[in-house]
């Protein structure tokens, strides 16, 4: 299990990893608007994120 949480965390280093190497003015830009909003929607948008990522290593497995 520890392998697969290794894995999983290097992957994700990987896919946070490709927006600032491959337009790294467009991802300052994008932190530059994520920087204003507000505190309400920014979990929102987490909590979607962990469902979606939920939902699908469950249809993954």
């Amino acid at each position: 299990m520890l392998d697969d949480i290794g894995r999983a965390v290097g992957l994700m280093l990987v896919f946070e990893g490709i927006m600032p190497f491959l337009s790294p003015g467009r991802w300052r830009n994008m932190a530059q608007t994520l920087a204003v909003v507000d505190n309400k929607s920014m979990r929102l948008i987490g909590l979607l994120s962990m469902l979606l990522g939920l939902g699908m290593l469950i249809f993954w497995r």
